[in-house]
């Protein structure tokens, strides 16, 4: 999902959509400044500033089965910014968000992302980008590496789409189904754990973890990958070949460690898999 925030309407739609960031967390706070070569100075000034947050988040959300909850990762670009404030006194911590405060006035939005204005921004616009897949949110083990991948658009691929795309790489896996702990989100499909052939000596709970979900917060399918052990080259490689594929194949946003990217960002920045036989 990706959504401006300009006006007052927007200002509302993003309070009611991410119900003020209730418990949520930033994990991640970037101030970028913008500067341009100024001819008549001969010097670089100041052109802008750009506040940049990213906020992970669940909520609980009424479907037609009762009430269910959903992860959202955000990422929070805050643009045109003319003024804030970063202030952490000893023993506070303004990455917890109890709720998000915002408003607007004279065409500038203003946001105080704690009830105390430790995290105090006012910009020009914003804009939201945000992942979301099927809550709670759990603890990662140590050492799992996960990559969550949402589309815009088509229909959720079989385990039989990936191991024909995983055999035309010349990576051939193994497949075992899986079933959820405990009563099943209401937008899951299917899961399981993929094992490269190649993979030797290792657990037969090693591997990569597939989890797909069907639509949520408007995107058609979701797909999240958990490698058990990243460090295991064979593993390792198998997670990145897969996040390749659905990447090629698929129109929309990735969420990578606490990184929200889009899909071209994604395959940009990567070396592995260069040679994946596009998805027919």
């Amino acid at each position: 999902m990706i959504r401006h925030i300009r006006t007052a309407e927007d200002l509302v739609w993003l309070l009611d959509h991410t119900q003020a960031f209730p418990g949520g967390q930033i994990t991640n706070l970037a101030i970028q400044k913008q500067r341009v070569f100024d001819e008549t100075s001969g010097r670089e000034i100041t052109a802008g500033t750009v506040i940049s947050t990213i906020i992970r988040y669940e909520i609980a959300i009424r479907g037609v089965e009762g009430l269910y909850s959903v992860s959202r990762v955000a990422k929070l670009l805050m643009k045109g910014v003319s003024d804030f404030s970063i202030f952490e006194q000893e023993g506070a911590d303004f990455s917890e968000i109890n709720l998000l405060h915002a408003e607007i006035s004279g065409g500038r939005l203003r946001f105080w992302f704690d009830p105390h204005g430790e995290l105090y921004v006012i910009c020009e616009e914003a804009e939201l980008e945000e992942v979301s897949r099927p809550g709670s949110i759990r603890p990662i083990r140590t050492g799992m590496t996960e990559w969550t991948f949402q589309a815009e658009t088509g229909e959720l691929p079989t385990i039989d789409w990936f191991l024909k795309h995983l055999d035309q790489v010349g990576v051939p896996c193994a497949w075992r189904l899986t079933k959820p702990r405990g009563p099943a989100h209401p937008t899951f499909r299917w899961g399981g754990l993929l094992l490269p052939a190649s993979a030797q000596g290792v657990p037969q709970t090693a591997g990569v973890y597939i989890q797909t979900y069907g639509p949520l917060d408007g995107y058609r399918f979701g797909i999240t990958l958990r490698a058990s052990d990243p460090h295991e080259e064979d593993i390792g490689r198998l997670l990145m070949i897969l996040a390749d594929i659905i990447a090629r194949g698929f129109s929309g946003l990735c969420l990578a460690g606490h990184h929200v990217m889009e899909r071209d960002e994604w395959l940009g920045g990567q070396n592995v898999g260069r040679d994946v036989v596009p998805p027919q």
